[in-house]
């Protein structure tokens, strides 16, 4: 899928994320929660273009998922790191290279050490400097946020898993797109039970799906995660949940796979199917956001389907 199509599908979910939700795009602080012995996250409290982050904390390092968008949010977290950590080791990483889940890396110290898969890498080599641009376009805010933001190499890359040693607890990272993006990760704290899902895994919401998704990778994504048997699940975006709503997009795919395998089937075109789809799924979901990623499986799915 080319870089004009890929960046498109961004700035429709980003931009009518944006008109639906005014907040500035600045993490809270004061709001972090514990999910584990050694694992805690900041609430995205449903604000547009910020994420649910991630604090990992062993014995000798800590782990950051997710920094936020632009220095002042690094900023931020960094803060309420300090606040459940002594440690000076320190380690970042994100579950894709949109802008909010990896620019807050500027206010990270130099010796904190980005870890990043080869896919990952590449694609915001490819597409990081374009989506920068657009999404410094939103609002004042984001493009404050924005203005001094590069592209920061990984200091340690993998291709496909990666275990990473904290210190008494352990954090499994693997790639799992082509689904949001090429280079979804997520990331298992073993012991403790959490996956940081990005925006694979999404509570009270339809997926952010665009027309580089793959249903058939989606849907591998989802057994990947589920076999971790996580017991709290952390969208990339929305309130955080257990493990059954992996079940629960699970089937909301599998439904929209099989409808559309239905209407190909009668002769309908991919558009028709894909309207037909996203109609009768938002109809039972009027609430949930990011109705456009159904029609995005659906095309996706009348493609693959024989």
């Amino acid at each position: 899928m080319n870089r004009q199509i890929l960046g498109l599908a961004a700035s429709v979910l980003f931009a009518s994320a944006v008109v639906a939700q005014q907040r500035d795009p600045i993490i809270r602080e004061g709001v972090t929660v514990k999910l584990g012995p050694h694992t805690y996250a900041i609430p995205d409290d449903w604000v547009s273009m910020v994420p649910n982050v991630g604090i990992v904390v062993g014995s000798r390092a800590t782990l950051v998922i997710d920094p936020g968008m632009g220095r002042r949010n690094g900023e931020i977290v960094l803060r309420e790191v300090a606040k459940v950590s002594r440690n000076t080791e320190l380690y970042v990483v994100s579950t894709h290279y949109h802008p909010e889940h990896t620019s807050g890396y500027l206010a990270f110290p130099a010796n904190a050490r980005y870890i990043n898969s080869k896919t990952q890498e590449a694609e915001f080599a490819e597409l990081g400097k374009e989506m920068i641009d657009r999404f410094a376009t939103f609002t004042p805010v984001t493009a404050e946020l924005l203005k001094d933001v590069t592209r920061r190499v990984a200091d340690i890359t993998y291709e496909r898993e990666y275990r990473l040693d904290l210190g008494g607890v352990t954090v499994r990272m693997v790639v799992v797109g082509p689904t949001h993006t090429r280079g979804d990760t997520g990331f298992f704290v073993e012991g403790d039970g959490v996956l940081f899902a990005g925006d694979v895994v999404m509570n009270q919401s339809f997926l952010a799906a665009n027309q580089a998704s793959s249903t058939s990778a989606w849907l591998t994504a989802f057994d990947t995660f589920a076999a971790f048997r996580p017991t709290t699940v952390v969208p990339a975006h929305g309130p955080i949940g257990d493990g059954s709503i992996i079940a629960t997009q699970r089937t909301l795919v599998q439904r929209i796979q099989s409808r559309t395998r239905e209407l190909k089937a009668q002769g309908r075109s991919a558009d028709e199917t894909a309207t037909i789809v996203q109609k009768e799924l938002q109809a039972e979901h009027p609430d949930w956001p990011r109705a456009s990623g159904i029609a995005a499986l659906a095309r996706s799915s009348w493609s693959e389907s024989r």
